[in-house]
């Protein structure tokens, strides 16, 4: 597969494709201020786990990534793991699952996001757990 060529996940795929795969964590990159009550995935409910990275510290730039992304989830998710990233609407996570896989991580974009792309509900409207 090439760079372009992410696994692109929905939100109504997301509690199977865990099943399926155990050993899958979600990336979530949005900002501190996207994060918060009521407005954070809750993977432990499907068996899993969630990391908090920002991608794009500035969302008026969000194609600018942080330059010390990649780095950061080294620190904190092992290349065994199979990685959802997840943004608002699937843009950044799109971009982030680009970078990450560059550096050999197996990542895919949820493509809906926590809000929706305006095609596919997104996390939260499509019913899936929430802190």
């Amino acid at each position: 597969m090439g760079p372009n060529m992410i696994k692109q996940i929905k939100s109504s795929e997301l509690k199977n494709y865990f099943e399926n795969n155990p050993n899958t964590v979600l990336l979530d990159v949005r900002t501190k201020a996207e994060w918060k009550d009521g407005e954070k995935p809750n993977t432990e409910a499907l068996n899993s786990k969630t990391y908090f990275i920002t991608v794009s510290p500035d969302l008026s730039k969000w194609q600018e990534p942080d330059p010390n992304f990649v780095e950061n989830v080294k620190k904190e998710i092992s290349k065994d793991k199979e990685i959802v990233v997840m943004c608002a609407a699937g843009g950044r996570s799109q971009l982030a699952a680009m970078l990450l896989n560059k550096e050999g991580f197996k990542a895919h974009n949820l493509s809906d996001g926590f809000s929706g792309n305006g095609v596919d509900p997104g996390w939260k409207a499509a019913g899936l757990p929430t802190n």
